[in-house]
Order: C-alpha cells, then sequence, then structure tokens
C-alpha cells in the first residue's frame, strides 16, 4: 500500500453570523510548538503540531492543514478531525471558528495574505486575486519515480472529474445561489495554469510543457502550476487537485482513498504496458464542468464513453473499476459503503441547502461548523505513525 495524505483548505468565520474573519495571521502563532516560535510579519513558514502542519493561505479568511503520510483510511479521518479541531481551537480563542466550505456563502471583504509572493500575484491577476477565496481537498500519493507520477496522471485523467461531484460543497458564492453544485471548481479554473491537462507520455515532455509555462510569462512561477493532477515539489508524490474541501471528513477520507485506488491501478496498467485512455483534454473540461455543474443530482460524463448517465451510476462504476486494487488493499467494504452512503445523504452541497431553507446563509455556515469537527473525539492522539521523511509504500 502507498502513503497518502491531504491538505484541506477551511474558512474561517463568525458563528454567529457567518461571516468572514480575517484571523489567520492571529490563529497560526498558537499552532506553533514552543521551541518553534513563529517570525516574520504572519510568517511564510509551516507551522508543525503534535504531528499536523498548518499554514497560511492566499487569504487571511482561510487556514490549511496537512496531514502526515498514512498507510489506512481510520489513520488518515483521524488526523483530519483533529487537524480540524486544532485548527477551531485556536479560531476560538479569537472569537472565530472553522467551517469546511469550498466557498463562501456570505458575501464580505476578504484580505490578502501579506506574503511578497502574494502581492506581486495581486498587481499581476488583479480582480481574480482579489475575488480568489475558495478551499480544496488536495490529496499527495506516494510515487516511486517522477516517471511513474507522470505515467499515473496520464492513466487516470479521464476520472477525475467523477471526485468532483463526489466532494461537491459549494452551491454558494459570496450570497448567491450559484445553480452549481461545485462553483469552486468555476472560481478556481479562471487561473490560467489550472485544469485537466493533455497526455503528456513522459517525464521530459512534463518538465518541458511546465517550463514552457512559467517561460511564457503568463504564469509568475512553477508554483502556480495548478494542473487537476501535478507533480507534488517538495514530496515524491502525486498531488490530485480537483475535489472541494469536504464538510465531513470522513468524506474527505474516503476520497483519498479513491485516489490512493486510482494512483495504483494507473501505475499498474503503465507497468502493464496500457496506453493512456486518448481522451482530448476540451473533453475533459466538459466532463469537469458537467461535474462541478450538477454533482450527484443528475447526470455525470461516463469516463467510458464521455456520454452522460446517471451521476449515481458513474460513481459506481469508478468504484467498480478501482475494485481490484480496492479489495486487494481491504478496502473496498469501506469505499462501497462510503460511496452509498453519500448517494443516500447527499454531498456537502445538498447538505447546505436544508440549512438555507430554514434560516438563510447564516443558518448554512452554523450548520456547517458544526459538521466540520464532527466525530473528533476529545483527547484522541493526533498523527499517523509514518514519520514525514517516510513517503513510501507500506
Amino acid at each position: 500500500m502507498r502513503t497518502f495524505g491531504a491538505e484541506e483548505e477551511l474558512l474561517i468565520v463568525d458563528p454567529e453570523s457567518g461571516m468572514l474573519l480575517a484571523l489567520a495571521d492571529l490563529m497560526l502563532p498558537s499552532l506553533v510548538p514552543p521551541k518553534q516560535p513563529a517570525t516574520g510579519v504572519r510568517g511564510t513558514q509551516k507551522p508543525v503540531h503534535e504531528g499536523a502542519d498548518f499554514s497560511y493561505e492566499l487569504k487571511l479568511e482561510q487556514i490549511e492543514t496537512q496531514t502526515r503520510p498514512c498507510l489506512e483510511y481510520t489513520e488518515l479521518l483521524r488526523q483530519l478531525r483533529q487537524a480540524r479541531v486544532l485548527a477551531d481551537t485556536a479560531a476560538r480563542a479569537h472569537g472565530g471558528r472553522v467551517a469546511a466550505l469550498a466557498t463562501s456563502p456570505q458575501g464580505s471583504a476578504t484580505h490578502l495574505t501579506p506574503n511578497p509572493r502574494y502581492m506581486t500575484m495581486q498587481q499581476r491577476f488583479g480582480l481574480t486575486v482579489r475575488n480568489q477565496l475558495t478551499c480544496g481537498l488536495h490529496v499527495h500519493t506516494f510515487v516511486e519515480s517522477p516517471e511513474e507520477g507522470v505515467a499515473v496522471m496520464d492513466r487516470m485523467r479521464d476520472k477525475l472529474a467523477v471526485l468532483i461531484a463526489l466532494s461537491a460543497n459549494s452551491p454558494y458564492w459570496n450570497g448567491a445561489e450559484t445553480g452549481f453544485e461545485s462553483y469552486r471548481t468555476q472560481a478556481w479554473n479562471r487561473w490560467p495554469g489550472s485544469g485537466p491537462t493533455m497526455i503528456f507520455g513522459s517525464l521530459p515532455v512534463y518538465r518541458r510543457t511546465v517550463k514552457r509555462l512559467v517561460e511564457s510569462g503568463v504564469l509568475m512561477d512553477e508554483g502556480m502550476v495548478y494542473f487537476d493532477a501535478r507533480l507534488a515539489r517538495q514530496h515524491p508524490t502525486v498531488e490530485v487537485r480537483v475535489a472541494d474541501v469536504c464538510l465531513r471528513a470522513e468524506d474527505a477520507a474516503l476520497i483519498a482513498v479513491l485516489v490512493r485506488a486510482l494512483v495504483e491501478s494507473a501505475s499498474r496498467e503503465w507497468n502493464d504496458g496500457v496506453e493512456p485512455a486518448p481522451v482530448p483534454t476540451l473533453l475533459l473540461r466538459m466532463a469537469a464542468w458537467q461535474a462541478s455543474n450538477c454533482g450527484l443530482r443528475a447526470e455525470l460524463l461516463d469516463f467510458g464513453t464521455f456520454t452522460p448517465a446517471p451521476a449515481a451510476d458513474v460513481v459506481r462504476a469508478l468504484v467498480d473499476f478501482l475494485a481490484p486494487v480496492l479489495e486487494e488493499q481491504g478496502e473496498l467494504d469501506l469505499v462501497r459503503e462510503g460511496v452509498e452512503r453519500i448517494v443516500a445523504e447527499g454531498t456537502g452541497s445538498q447538505l447546505q441547502r436544508g440549512p438555507f431553507r430554514a434560516g438563510g446563509l447564516p443558518a448554512v455556515v452554523e450548520r456547517a461548523v458544526e459538521l466540520t469537527t464532527q466525530g473528533a473525539a476529545a483527547g484522541e492522539p493526533l498523527g499517523g505513525n509514518v514519520p514525514l521523511d517516510r513517503l513510501r509504500r507500506g
């Protein structure tokens, strides 16, 4: 089994009004161990706390959590829950809470984190940066080599849109009903380096493509290569970036398990000489748009035929496709049960609509705050048993 981990971006909100609060610079010092004090004005380091990492994001109204590498679903779920609790505790100390919402239901001004790179981005990208406040779930999965990583990305690119639908958690945007289940996907894809990619075919082509994108002058640096799946720059992992942050930590852990299975399945195809499905990138954009628009409430584009099919059937087909790997890793029953639970109870987007009907946007945020830390046991130990420098196969 490959190690895997997850990054979650969380909103910082007023628990009563649901409005955004710019508290990240006040919260992060309390998440730094005593022997590693925060440095600099709203610093750029990534503090570590009992196995979880926390960092600034583009706006002071959000905070990012990062788990340690894990081997099992239960281990990852524990880390996700406890990282959320730690972030929420830090927010409470300053009158706020954290909410696992992929976009802010309430409209309010946002504040750029005063980092030189972010300031340059604002000058370069204008309104895109001023309006940018989205929260995603990024899943990292170990790969043996960059060559394997590119081969994996080539062979799973046609299936990533299903994860957008399964994680959809952003129907409201700055006070408005968007008509989308994952409006974060629409907002995020305004960046020039975002979205699905072509089939690279080899590591040199991938490297050359990234180099040319940066040399074009449109992107500031390699950090702005926001592909749906990319090689991580600081870890031996493939990073899948398509999912909304999920209201429920168990949904996030489930999607991470699916990503790991996608990586393992794609690697086996590569080793067996199976070529990537020659799906045009434009068609992948159509699949992503449809998943963003409809989530699980209507039809998705089937990842085999790219024709419309009931969303629940497409999600189940993905599980069936990954069944050999999931069964071998002892996760098939867990995944089937988790997917059926989401199909029956609804995605985060669907779960937001009940509170909205009852009490409007403040009620949406209030319920989201409750669900964000639901299931975390008081005093439960945080962190897995795989050190940061042991990203590997188990």
